[in-house]
C-alpha cells in the first residue's frame, strides 16, 4: 500500500473496535493501526449506557470474543462486567496505546491517485486534522450515540417531573419512592422495570404493542462445570458452537413454523405469570416471532416483578402528557413523578461519517451490500454490522478475520486496492435488514441494499458466514484488485442506485 499515516484506521473502541484491533495483531503483525475513539473511554455501548440493571440481551459466550473465553459465572452480564472484559482484552494485547480518545471522525475522501484515505477529524475542542490510512475499518456500531430516538409528545412540556432517556441516563437520578413509567417495550424497557423496583414506589412499562418475551437464567450452569474439567478454551469453544447451533436452529424453525413458536413462546410466559394475568392483551404481538428481536429477560425478573405487585404494563396509546403523569388514549391516567422514555435508537450506517471517493460522495442508500462487510465501489473499506437475530461479536469476528485476509492477500500480490465491483445497480433488490422493528424501518433507505443473490446477500447465519468469510475465496471474480501503477487508469465509480 502507499505510505500513509497508518497502514489501518479503525473507528470506534468498544466491542467491535478492540476485537478488530486483536485480530490485526494476530493475523496482520507487520501491519500498524490507529483507533479513533469518539468518547473518552473504552466500551463503546458499554461504556455509554449507565441505566439501572444495564445487561446483555446476549449470552456471552457467543457475545464473547472467539479469542479470549468468558469465564465469569454468570452467562446473561452486566454492563461494568462486559466492560471490564472489553478493557482487558485492550491492555492484555497492548491496544490501549493506540487509541486516540475524545476524537470524531467528520469524513473520509478515498483518493484514486495516491490510493489512500484522506480522513478528517475532530478533537473535543473543535480543532480538526487530516491523517491518511491505507485501509478504514469502521466498527463504531450502528446507531447514533450522540441522540437516542425520542419522538415528540403531546403535552409534554407541561409534565411537571422528570423526563429521562436511557441513553442519557443521570447519575445522579434518585427515583427512591417514585411512581416511574417507562414508555417503550423492547429490552431496555424490559431491563428498567425489574431493575428499578429495588427502589421506585411503582414501575409501570407502558407500550403501544407487546414483544416476544422469553427467560433464561442467567448462570448457565452447564457452561461453569465444564470449566472444572476442560481448559477455558475448550469449555469456551464447546459452549459457544452448542449456543451458535441451537440459536440458529431455534431461528430456522420458528420462521418456518411462526405458528408453533408463537404458541410455544406465549405458553411459556403463562406458565410465568399464571392463568389469571391478561397474556393476550399485554405479551401477545401482531407479528410472528423474529420478525423483530426477541427480549430475553434472565432468571424471570421481568415477570417476577410483575407477580410481586412492584411492576406493571400497560398496552395502550398516549393521548397526552399532563402536569402529574400521562393520559392514555383509553381514558385512564399513569401517574408518575418520572417518565423513562425507552423509545428506542437513532441507526446510522458507517458511523454517521460522510464518506465520498474521489469527492464523490458515497450515500449508503445508494450502494449495495457486500458480503456484509463491505460496499459496492467503494475501495479499501470494511463496516462491522453484527446479527439482528443472533450475538454481534459473532459476526464482527468473522469481519475482522476476512478483513485480516483480504489485507494479507493484497500484500502478497503487491496490490493497493480492492473494491467490490459493481458496473449496474440491480434492478429489484432488498433492505439491507429484513426487521419490522420501527428502529430499522425509519432508517432503511439510508443503508445499503441488498441483492437476492451472494456475494451481495446479506446472511442472518453464523455457519454461512463462517464458510464465506473464513473459508471462501478471496479472489471470487467480484473483487477488483489494484496496484499502484494502474491507478492512473481507473474510471469512476458507480455510486449511485438506479432511479
Amino acid at each position: 500500500m502507499t505510505q500513509t499515516d497508518t497502514d489501518i484506521l479503525i473507528i470506534g473502541a468498544g466491542l467491535s473496535g478492540i476485537g478488530a484491533a486483536v485480530h490485526l495483531t494476530k493475523r496482520c503483525p507487520d501491519k500498524s493501526y490507529r483507533i479513533i475513539e469518539q468518547r473518552s473511554a473504552i466500551g463503546g455501548t458499554w461504556d455509554l449506557f449507565r441505566y439501572p440493571g444495564i445487561r446483555s440481551d446476549s449470552d456471552m459466550h457467543t457475545l464473547g470474543y472467539n479469542f479470549k473465553p468468558w469465564t465469569e459465572s454468570k452467562a446473561i452480564a452486566d454492563g461494568p462486567s462486559i466492560r471490564k472484559y472489553v478493557r482487558q482484552t485492550a491492555d492484555e494485547y497492548g491496544i490501549t496505546d493506540q487509541i486516540q480518545f475524545d476524537t470524531k471522525v467528520v469524513a473520509a475522501d478515498w483518493s484514486s491517485a495516491d490510493q489512500s484515505w484522506h480522513v478528517t477529524l475532530e478533537t473535543a475542542s473543535g480543532a480538526r486534522e487530516q491523517i491518511t490510512c491505507g485501509f478504514l475499518f469502521l466498527c463504531g456500531g450502528y446507531y447514533n450515540y450522540d441522540q437516542g430516538y425520542k419522538p415528540e409528545f403531546p403535552g409534554e412540556a407541561s409534565f411537571k417531573g422528570q423526563i429521562v432517556h436511557p441513553q442519557h441516563w443521570p447519575e445522579d437520578l434518585d427515583y427512591s419512592g417514585k411512581k416511574v413509567v417507562i414508555i417503550g417495550s423492547g429490552a431496555t424497557a424490559m431491563t428498567l422495570l425489574p431493575a428499578m423496583t429495588d427502589k421506585a414506589a411503582h414501575v409501570t412499562m407502558l407500550q403501544r404493542s407487546p414483544t416476544y418475551v422469553v427467560s433464561r437464567p442467567a448462570v448457565d450452569t452447564f457452561a461453569n462445570k465444564l470449566r472444572k474439567f476442560l481448559p477455558d478454551s475448550w469449555a469456551y469453544g464447546l459452549i459457544r458452537w452448542r449456543n451458535v447451533l441451537f440459536q440458529q436452529f431455534f431461528f430456522r424453525q420458528t420462521r418456518a413454523h411462526p405458528e408453533k413458536a408463537r404458541e410455544r413462546l406465549l405458553g411459556m410466559v403463562r406458565e410465568e405469570l399464571g392463568p389469571d394475568y391478561d397474556v393476550e392483551k399485554h405479551f401477545t404481538p401482531s407479528y410472528n416471532p423474529w420478525e423483530q428481536r426477541l427480549c430475553l429477560v434472565p432468571d424471570s425478573d421481568l415477570f417476577t416483578a410483575l407477580k410481586a405487585g412492584k411492576a406493571s404494563v400497560a398496552t395502550d396509546h398516549i393521548a397526552r402528557f399532563t402536569e402529574s403523569g400521562i393520559e392514555l388514549k383509553s381514558g385512564e391516567t399513569l401517574q408518575a413523578d418520572i417518565i423513562v422514555t425507552a423509545t428506542g435508537l437513532n441507526l446510522q450506517y458507517m458511523n454517521g461519517i460522510d464518506v465520498s471517493v474521489d469527492g464523490v460522495k458515497a450515500a449508503p442508500g445508494s450502494l449495495l451490500n457486500y458480503k456484509g462487510v463491505m460496499v459496492s465501489n467503494v475501495p479499501n473499506l470494511a463496516i462491522t454490522f453484527g446479527y439482528t437475530n443472533a450475538s454481534w461479536t459473532l459476526k464482527a469476528d468473522l469481519t475482522s478475520e476476512y478483513v485480516c485476509r483480504l489485507i494479507n492477500y493484497m500484500d502478497r500480490n503487491n496490490y493497493a486496492s480492492v473494491t467490490a465491483k459493481l458496473d449496474a445497480f440491480p434492478d429489484e433488490t432488498d433492505p439491507f435488514v429484513d426487521f419490522s422493528s420501527g428502529y430499522f424501518q425509519r432508517v432503511m433507505d439510508k443503508f445499503p441494499r441488498q441483492h437476492k443473490e451472494a456475494p451481495w446477500k446479506l446472511h442472518q447465519s453464523y455457519t454461512a458466514d463462517m464458510m464465506n468469510l473464513r473459508y471462501g475465496r478471496v479472489d471470487d471474480g467480484v473483487l477488483a484488485f489494484e496496484t499502484e501503477r494502474a491507478t492512473a487508469k481507473s474510471e469512476k465509480p458507480v455510486l449511485q442506485a438506479a432511479e
